[in-house]
């Protein structure tokens, strides 16, 4: 790989961790309530290396053949985020890989994982995607039907429901995106409130390269950079 991309990407993660540090601060956060997910979509296993060689151990993918890909030839300790749409049928590939399942948005998915952990013997954790700006083009539950969803699923076995996840439009000013963000993190706020079985209402998983500082000061937990971190998709390798 080029060094001078080498060094680029060293750069663009470390300057990502220092606008988390800042955005933390202003927001009167510590920075150990956010964890960076490295999207790693489409990049090669060398651009993986070095920013876990700087010391990230959270990746995440859209497609299960790539997670399972990488989940193989990258050290052990890497938590996988599979952050895009999964289909029922590929459950099975990454149910022993990741620790995150951020794209949940119906009970028939939930059933499939819940299935596949069982047969497993772990608990997965999962995140209920909304889709809180209710764009057509977007999967995601409605906001109005996400409670709902949620009490069908805490009835699964070896499921956890960690919280929600997120993603806002694409907006030339990111403080566009604030109102969904502050919509999510109420709904994360009235849904912990009710105690419902099998729910741990910890994470909010909002945020990407555009606009993840706004997310942070309206209380993501997780932000998904790619850009940010990797740059543009187009390099030539």
């Amino acid at each position: 790989m080029n060094e001078q991309i080498n060094q680029e990407i060293k750069e663009n993660y470390l300057s990502v961790l220092e606008s988390i540090g800042i955005a933390c601060k202003k927001a009167d956060r510590s920075p150990d309530q956010v964890t960076l997910i490295a999207v790693s979509k489409t990049k090669p296993v060398e651009m993986l290396q070095q920013i876990y060689d700087c010391g990230c151990r959270h990746f995440g993918e859209n497609k299960v053949q790539e997670l399972v890909d990488k989940y193989e030839k990258l050290p052990k300790d890497i938590h996988w985020h599979m952050i895009g749409h999964l289909q029922r049928n590929k459950v099975k590939y990454i149910i022993d890989k990741v620790d995150f399942i951020h794209g949940v948005d119906s009970f028939e998915l939930a059933q499939e994982i819940s299935r596949q952990a069982v047969k497993h013997n772990r608990t997965v954790n999962i995140l209920i995607e909304i889709n809180v700006a209710d764009e057509e083009s977007k999967f995601g539950v409605s906001f109005n039907d996400a409670e709902t969803l949620v009490l069908q699923i805490s009835t699964l076995e070896n499921i956890s429901i960690r919280g929600f996840m997120t993603v806002a439009p694409y907006v030339d000013n990111s403080e566009e995106n604030r109102q969904h963000f502050v919509k999510l993190k109420q709904l994360s706020v009235d849904i912990k409130n009710k105690n419902i079985d099998n729910t741990c209402i910890d994470v909010l998983s909002m945020g990407m390269t555009n606009d993840y500082k706004i997310a942070i000061s309206e209380g993501a937990t997780f932000v998904r950079v790619g850009t940010g971190v990797f740059g543009e998709r187009n390099y030539s390798m």
